[in-house]
């Protein structure tokens, strides 16, 4: 491990620790780099963190969680991550339109005129940010903002570690898993670990897609496919869904 991942995985316990605690399914990220993926190596079927596995807590204790391996997609505990945390019985939570012009202030502040805010959707525990680059059609990252404070930060998982052009690791880019394979992909991921959910349609982001899940008709999740190896990573995170905004 480089010193440049050390200090993205140091800065993101620290993060972690400043009171984000998932109310939802997974464990830690689930597994925190892994999933259940066609591809070889550390990130994928048998890999080193790979994620389908059926023990429980932070750091997996599953059959087949492998060294830092999940909770077969997910558990009913909490464990660490973005929720909201306690704000008090008369707290009032923002809108998902005030959430949109906290999203639209901080795309204002990178500078970076060719992103654009895709969708805005609200759950139990925050909103999610879809952001897309106008000039190629591409999702570019995804945001979380809180639910009480409006605060807008990256969001973990896929977006950090496998994000090739706005993450915060260095991987490589080539797509080896196709859309269409990635929907089979996340489709026969569910199956196992929560049946009756499904997915529609990939949004493609750099180094990898995320799809809706859905259930009766409603949204249900999130889940992301690595486009280099097919890993499949669970957004544990969310919490139940509430409503949706499309903006573009």
């Amino acid at each position: 491990m480089n010193t440049k991942t050390i200090l993205v995985v140091a800065a993101i316990i620290v993060v972690l620790g400043a009171g984000y605690a998932i109310a939802g399914t997974g464990g830690f990220w689930n597994g925190m780099m892994g999933g259940y993926g066609t591809g070889n190596g550390a990130i994928g079927i048998g890999g080193m963190m790979d994620n389908y596995g059926t023990g429980n807590g932070m750091m997996g204790n599953g059959s087949r969680g492998g060294m830092m391996g999940g909770i077969n997609g997910f558990s009913a505990g909490s464990q660490c991550g973005s929720a909201t945390p306690d704000y008090g019985a008369n707290a009032t939570p923002i809108t998902i339109d005030e959430a949109k012009t906290a999203t639209e202030k901080y795309l204002a502040g990178t500078g970076n005129s060719d992103l654009d805010l895709a969708e805005i959707i609200q759950f139990d525990n925050h909103f999610y940010s879809g952001i897309k680059e106008k000039s190629t059609g591409n999702y570019a990252f995804e945001l979380i903002v809180n639910k009480y404070t409006g605060a807008v930060v990256p969001e973990m998982g896929p977006n950090m570690m496998w994000n090739a052009k706005y993450g915060h690791m260095e991987i490589g880019a080539e797509v080896k898993v196709t859309g269409e394979q990635a929907l089979k992909i996340a489709q026969d991921y569910l199956d196992r670990v929560i049946p009756g959910t499904k997915v529609n349609e990939a949004d493609t982001f750099y180094g990898y897609y995320t799809m809706e899940v859905t259930k009766d008709n409603k949204i249900f999740g999130m889940l992301s496919v690595n486009s280099n190896t097919g890993a499949v990573w669970y957004h544990s995170w969310h919490g139940t869904f509430e409503k949706l905004l499309e903006v573009n």
